[in-house]
């Protein structure tokens, strides 16, 4: 088992029990997700923004206009940090205090750069294609030289990473736990709805097979 080595940038602090420094994974928590919270400074403000990402081993690709100011910062800075979570369930306790959701989630620290190789950066979007829809990307038409052109690609290195998961029940005090109030978990889940075609398309286009499996195991 690979772990991350604990250092005080990604120790878990608080709720340590809860903590997971394991690469597999936080690997299946990143292979989850499609959309992580960047963080960044910008003329000495701090701001957050989702971004869609791919990964590939140890690697994130992100990709914007080559004006985004997000990206430019981030590789001013030379590093990032990002966090994926997902919400599984609110747990319902029977005070407020105890109440509380079951989740998964990882922060990654790494360094970034940007990716100028028309080839590795042709590859850079294919992953990130690929970890948005497995088969997307030999279905649509080859990229545009110009496109490429036009698209600013970074690629993290994750240096480290460390995750929190909760996926327990309800935790009330002992003396609460007689009373006559409901307690218990209300699972969530994100799910795909059957594919809707574009009304342009021609009438002899069907939804392509990639689609629907996607459709059939997010259902």
């Amino acid at each position: 088992m690979q772990e991350y080595q604990k250092l005080k940038l990604n120790r878990v602090k608080r709720g340590q029990k809860r903590a997971v420094y394991d690469v597999e994974k936080i690997n299946t928590i990143l292979d989850a997700g499609f959309i992580g919270f960047v963080g960044y400074i910008h003329q000495g403000k701090a701001i957050s923004l989702p971004m869609a990402y791919g990964r590939n081993g140890n690697k994130i690709y992100l990709h914007s206009s080559q004006a985004n100011r997000m990206l430019l910062s981030l590789l001013d800075a030379g590093e990032m940090s990002m966090t994926v979570m997902h919400l599984d369930a609110l747990v319902l306790a029977r005070s407020g205090l105890h109440h509380s959701v079951n989740y998964r989630s990882a922060t990654l620290y790494g360094s970034i750069k940007r990716v100028e190789n028309p080839k590795e950066k042709e590859a850079a979007l294919y992953c990130f294609m690929e970890h948005m829809m497995k088969g997307r990307w030999d279905d649509i038409r080859p990229m545009k030289a110009e496109e490429l052109d036009r698209t600013l690609v970074v690629e993290m290195t994750i240096e480290t990473a460390s995750a929190k998961i909760r996926d327990v029940g309800v935790n009330d005090e002992p003396e609460d736990e007689l009373l006559p109030v409901w307690a218990g978990l209300v699972p969530l889940k994100q799910i795909a709805l059957p594919p809707i075609s574009d009304k342009k398309l021609r009438e002899n286009i069907k939804v392509p097979n990639h689609v629907i499996e996607y459709y059939n195991m997010h259902k």
